[in-house]
């Protein structure tokens, strides 16, 4: 009798308990971008458009567009000589796998929007088996999926952007590090590579972790032993990583003839903000800051030194949070998160895109799924759910004059 009054899904493998959250999490978010959908016609005075149309909206088209056309041989350039956007931004691996899809027929929207749907379950999975790595308890590392799966930016999870692939990827890597399979992870940091910009964050990563496995061999070989295979697959891993992290930049150059083509079409996203310049790495996010507190008001000369504060408690914050309770049963993840924040903040300018670009920090969440506090729990998965609704009202869908694209 007692079996029979115990809930469903303890029965249930574990998962099948993440796809059970994954499901139903995917019903609330799709609820949420319909009724935004709406209100996105009331808005323009357009016809409301169906779910498919409305996930493969922003850089979706950009990845229609090389999924069928793929990548130009010349930059486009303006009247003045720069670089425009353009497709190279983009990494291949998410739109080469569609149009292979979309060439035989199918169509582009129904196809990314699924394939995007597949790979965030997988990475739903992984993510729990990543967590339980970690140490955290079976409850907890459920948790942590309910977080992952209703956190404000799970609406990627179901459109056409290639994050959904992006964070499978990560996350395997990740679980392959955690269980020391480091030939294996030759070929994963390879596609992750291609698919979103993180192997040099990995190779970063990898590097800081080959670091604290000799730092404790040294103090302790025979508690923390360190083999030959094992070093040299961290170490292969971490080049591998590194030159996949170059390989896209090189590709756009011997496609283009231009050296700088991947990085000058990056730096046409920021233009539109600054103008057109240099990249200084660790310049942009104080410079980016800055502008938004001028846009928001803040006087020329207290906009600059305003942003170099706001950085460095912001910053100095994750790291305390990282060393609390919480943050330190994530155990070597930590390692990760802090590489790429590192990569993070050294190239890239804050805009309405960077808060998907924050997601490879996802794994941070498996510290707030280890409080057991009901009211807590119930808190952050509500705190979740509204950062959905602000996130697609503000970012996804089009309203006149927008400029924030997601």
């Amino acid at each position: 009798m007692a079996a029979r009054g115990r809930p469903m899904t303890r029965s249930l493998p574990w998962w099948g308990r993440v796809l059970i959250v994954f499901a139903l999490s995917r019903v609330v978010t799709t609820v949420i971008m319909l009724c935004f959908g709406e209100v996105q016609a009331q808005e323009t005075g357009a016809l409301v458009p169906d779910y498919f149309t409305l996930a493969a909206n922003w850089d979706g088209q950009w990845y229609w567009t090389i999924a069928l056309n793929g990548y130009p041989a010349e930059l486009p350039l303006d009247a003045a000589g720069h670089v425009t956007q353009n497709a190279w931004a983009f990494l291949p691996v998410y739109p080469m796998l569609l149009g292979v899809l979309a060439r035989a027929g199918f169509g582009f929207p129904v196809v990314a929007v699924l394939f995007s749907l597949a790979a965030g379950a997988v990475a739903a999975l992984l993510f729990e088996r990543m967590l339980r790595g970690a140490g955290l308890p079976a409850g907890s590392a459920l948790f942590g999926v309910v977080l992952l799966c209703t956190m404000p930016l799970s609406p990627m999870f179901q459109v056409a952007y290639a994050e959904s692939l992006g964070l499978a990827l990560l996350f395997l890597a990740l679980l392959l590090v955690q269980r020391r399979r480091f030939w294996s992870l030759l070929p994963v940091v390879v596609v992750m590579s291609l698919t979103r910009p993180a192997g040099l964050a990995f190779a970063l990563f990898l590097l800081l972790y080959l670091a604290l496995r000799v730092w404790r061999w040294r103090r302790d070989a025979l508690a923390h032993p360190l083999p030959r295979r094992e070093f040299a697959g961290i170490a292969a891993a971490g080049l591998t990583s590194f030159a996949a992290g170059l390989a896209w930049p090189a590709i756009a150059w011997a496609v283009t003839g231009s050296p700088s083509a991947y990085l000058d079409t990056e730096l046409a996203w920021r233009a539109g903000y600054l103008g057109y310049g240099h990249l200084v790495p660790f310049e942009a996010w104080f410079e980016g800051l800055a502008f938004w507190l001028r846009f928001a008001g803040a006087p020329e000369g207290a906009a600059l030194p305003l942003a170099v504060v706001g950085v460095v408690v912001t910053t100095g914050l994750f790291g305390a949070f990282l060393l609390t309770p919480w943050g330190r049963r994530l155990g070597e993840l930590r390692l990760w998160l802090v590489s790429y924040l590192v990569y993070l903040m050294a190239v890239f300018f804050p805009q309405s895109s960077t808060w998907r670009l924050l997601l490879p920090l996802s794994p941070a969440l498996g510290a707030l799924a280890v409080p057991r506090s009901r009211m807590l729990r119930v808190s952050l998965v509500a705190l979740g759910i509204a950062g959905q609704v602000a996130w697609v009202y503000l970012c996804w869908i089009r309203l006149p004059g927008d400029w924030s694209p997601p």
